[in-house]
């Protein structure tokens, strides 16, 4: 393989994707040569045009619903879907051929992601795909977009970042790591949005972030995308005259953004289509999400509009060939995503459960209370102690904060476009540092919203080639594994599980870490199932630390693996002597690999959902 010529930024988002490059060849005094690819996408039949995004939308057209080249792309004539504008439009009138959200399935443990089972609610006779296979002909729409664009610097030839949101567990990491490399992203690395948004910050100042910011500083990251909030917490400190940036937390994945948003829009619209006397069926109310959603971005892109019109397809003898027109109002978006959705919350608030039916249809575990203002303050409140062991950082909290005092603030996603949300976020945060006496936190400005986290990503593979400033971050969690306790058998009563650190907060990508010298029994030659935990509140547990007990909001469990070791020649079930070596991968993935006592046989059981046996080595 040849030197990469370019970095690579991919946004893999929820609802678009986006790609940047940045040239690594030039020397260190060279400006920063920096773009953005124009993506050939179908934006209707036989059309095609090229943009800076590609919706998140895959459409599975009908075999006899369009014309032979109806589908033809510059770099192929043999696809029978189609991915960005023309599948978020044309899905949005033929729903149940429409897949989206991919990357939400992709993390959602409750689910098996290589099943195809997109769309979710498609009847029988319409083809599936799984939310893996879906992240894949993403990734690889954009690679021949590349590949058609710049012919004589191949993608696979490159360095690539993929983003991902920075609540991803290890298997959603995993499986966004295989999909990346099945699509041609041979050198890849992940990267969390948050830090992609705030490296595409710090490269669009031209060295002007070192006057915005000051060692003591907390920069919260605020990521408000299409179908997630994300929160990080970013520490400024000072080294040898140099100011440093390190990643200190990161919140839980919360399935709640802009989606949720055109959700309520649309059940705003029809309620005023009801007093008006026309009732939407829940074909017809997918439909007005849809145009809400269109409707919304409008109305936040032009602030001098006051209304944008609605039209819903009817349903019914009586109105064959008619439609219901309605219209979305700036004071209804205004009212509807303020009070709904960033409503005053006060520091001790905290996100409200309801009380669940028995049963429930199969879907994403979406959050339950839709105000962010209050997931934000249970966040914060979390972080308490995040900074307690960070030079220069002890003390800078008074006396009886509740919570970690954020001194500026990045806004990122689609969502902040609107300054009216962006403010009523800024005075919520401000009015809890007012009530502990903190000074008010700063808004950092010159964010991208739309291209920030592409660009982020492909600046810091540039970074990482000694470039410019890095963001110290390492793993986003400490993660552990449960190990089971011997215990003669007791009726109705299980062995106890202690839970075994196997990556501590911030451990680099990368690095390997030996589980001291303990040995353990593994058991091998028959099912078994490793249970895995991460926290992001336990910082003082190090590589082998074996914890007895812990508050239940102090770990939180992950996927569990199901598997059957390989035997190597021993009997069905005997459980050998292993010492155990934990790794995080430069893609930013982990493993724990099996040493046994004696014999050179080892085993590596990843962070994926893979069937069959893990990978075996040696």
């Amino acid at each position: 393989m040849s030197q990469p010529q370019f970095s690579i930024g991919i946004d893999l988002g929820t609802t678009h994707c986006a790609l940047s490059y940045v040239e690594v060849g030039k020397s260190d005094d060279e400006p920063v040569d920096q773009g953005v690819l124009p993506i050939p996408q179908l934006t209707g039949p036989g059309s095609v045009e090229s943009l800076d995004l590609l919706p998140s939308f895959l459409y599975l057209p009908h075999p006899s619903e369009l014309a032979a080249g109806d589908l033809s792309l510059p770099w192929t004539a043999d696809q029978d879907f189609a991915v960005g504008e023309m599948a978020r439009s044309r899905g949005a009138a033929t729903l149940i051929r429409l897949v989206s959200r991919a990357q939400s399935w992709l993390c959602h443990a409750g689910v098996d992601r290589r099943a195809a089972i997109l769309p979710n609610d498609a009847p029988p006779e319409v083809p599936r795909l799984s939310p893996f296979e879906a992240s894949q002909r993403y990734l690889a729409h954009l690679r021949a977009a590349w590949d058609h664009a710049r012919p004589a610097a191949p993608f696979v030839d490159q360095e690539i970042v993929v983003t991902i949101p920075a609540s991803f567990d290890p298997a959603a990491r995993e499986l966004t790591a295989e999909a990346a490399r099945a699509a041609g992203c041979e050198h890849m690395i992940l990267l969390e949005e948050p830090q992609a948004a705030l490296y595409s910050w710090i490269q669009k100042s031209a060295g002007g972030w070192r006057k915005q910011v000051r060692p003591g500083d907390i920069i919260l990251v605020v990521d408000v995308g299409g179908g997630t909030s994300d929160f990080s917490l970013i520490a400024v400190l000072e080294r040898e005259g140099a100011l440093e940036l390190h990643r200190v937390a990161v919140g839980e994945h919360i399935l709640l953004g802009g989606d949720n948003m055109d959700l309520a829009l649309a059940y705003a619209v029809a309620g005023k289509l009801s007093a008006q006397g026309t009732k939407l069926d829940a074909w017809q109310l997918r439909a007005l999400t849809h145009a809400c959603r269109s409707a919304k971005e409008t109305l936040l892109g032009d602030a001098e509009m006051a209304a944008v019109p609605l039209v819903i397809a009817s349903r019914g003898a009586k109105l064959i060939g008619g439609s219901i027109r309605s219209e979305l109002t700036r004071a209804e978006l205004a009212a509807t995503l303020l009070e709904g959705f960033f409503p005053p919350a006060a520091i001790v608030d905290r996100p409200q459960g309801r009380g669940r039916g028995g049963l429930t249809q199969l879907g994403l575990p979406y959050a339950q209370d839709a105000a962010i203002t209050r997931h934000l303050a249970a966040f914060l409140a979390r972080q308490l102690a995040a900074t307690d062991d960070l030079e220069g950082f002890a003390g800078h909290l008074p006396d009886g904060a509740s919570f970690l005092h954020p001194t500026a603030i990045l806004f990122n996603g689609g969502v902040f476009k609107s300054d009216l949300l962006a403010q009523r976020m800024l005075t919520t945060v401000n009015s809890w540092l007012a009530a502990e006496g903190a000074p008010a936190a700063r808004p950092l400005e010159g964010a991208d919203l739309d291209l920030a986290v592409a660009r982020g990503a492909a600046y810091y593979g540039y970074v990482r080639r000694g470039g410019g400033v890095r963001i110290r971050g390492g793993t986003a969690r400490s993660y552990y594994v449960a190990v089971e306790s011997v215990m003669p058998a007791v009726p109705g009563v299980l062995p106890p599980v202690q839970a075994l650190c196997l990556a501590p907060f911030g451990m680099e990508e990368g690095t390997e870490a030996a589980l001291s010298a303990q040995e353990f029994g593994l058991v091998v030659g028959e099912e078994v199932r490793f249970r895995f935990f991460g926290s992001s509140v336990r910082r003082q547990d190090q590589v082998g630390a074996l914890l007895e007990e812990w508050q239940p909001d102090e770990l939180q469990e992950l996927d569990e693996i199901k598997t059957t070791l390989p035997s190597e020649g021993r009997a069905a079930g005997e459980v050998v002597r292993v010492k155990l070596q934990a790794r995080v991968t430069e893609a930013g993935t982990l493993e724990l690999e099996a040493l046994p006592h004696d014999g050179s046989a080892r085993w590596k059981v990843e962070f994926d959902v893979r069937g069959g046996a893990p990978n075996q080595v040696g």
